[in-house]
């Protein structure tokens, strides 16, 4: 088996201070790999220059697209957007920047399949049906405008639209954050099931340990822009080696 994304030696710097430096991964096919840290750590800068939303100063992301090992940052910006909205997907912690907010739940979820192809309104309408149920969000709701839902139910709803197509690795910045507890736990159970579903590889950023425990394989712990721990998720957080991860650890811990 081939790995699915190859980061090497990423970089990106805001004039003297570093956003992230010298971060090297492998991800394999139906991984999910949690990047873990405070604010400031560098961990959403990494995620937005892995998913093309900030340009690196160095570095190499390459990708297992359909014709081979491809470096995303060397490809023309078309094939770059035709693989974001193909292969990738990015789940934002606030839906509002992944939704259409003037735009109905199903033509939410329906533009996207229209992005790679789809023509058939009947077929787009019942795809985004089907996926509507899959978030949990009921078939009448389908002509309603997201303004019209709560903030758990906007996030499922960016859920439905970003895996509609069946994408291969999906980014997401604290999916869960933001909202109320009970809220998060619905969310969680139900993006764990879906991975699993689907087989997908994801990367997840997060400052919530609790999450990365139920969702991520594997975990790399962030501080000052550079990778201080990585490892097997358990085996992190069960075992911190370094004394940054110990201290994120004993803080849970302590709450």
């Amino acid at each position: 088996m081939s790995p699915l994304l190859t980061v090497r030696n990423l970089t990106k710097r805001y004039g003297p201070r570093i956003g992230c430096a010298d971060i090297s991964f492998t991800l394999w096919p139906g991984e999910v790999l949690g990047i873990v840290g405070e604010s400031g750590s560098g961990k959403s800068t990494l995620l937005s220059c892995l998913a093309g939303h900030l340009r690196p100063d160095q570095g190499e992301v390459i990708f297992a697209t359909d014709q081979g090992p491809r470096d995303v940052l060397q490809m023309a910006e078309a094939d770059r957007r035709r693989l974001a909205r193909s292969d990738w997907a990015f789940v934002h912690q606030n839906p509002r920047d992944g939704l259409r907010m003037g735009v109905t739940a199903g033509g939410n979820v329906g533009e996207r399949l229209m992005a790679v192809g789809a023509r058939n309104y009947g077929d787009i309408r019942a795809r985004a049906t089907d996926w509507l149920g899959r978030v949990e969000i009921a078939a009448e709701r389908i002509d309603d405008r997201p303004t019209a839902f709560s903030g758990g139910m906007q996030q499922r709803l960016q859920i439905a639209r970003n895996l509609v197509t069946g994408p291969r690795l999906v980014f997401m910045d604290e999916p869960t954050g933001g909202l109320d507890v009970s809220v998060q736990a619905r969310l969680l159970d139900l993006l764990r099931g879906l991975v699993r579903e689907m087989g997908l590889s994801a990367i997840i950023v997060t400052h919530d340990l609790a999450v990365v425990r139920l969702l991520a394989d594997r975990l790399m712990v962030m501080k000052s822009g550079r990778v201080v721990e990585q490892g097997l998720t358990d085996q992190v957080l069960d075992d911190p080696q370094h004394a940054y991860t110990q201290l994120l650890v004993s803080s849970v811990l302590q709450v």
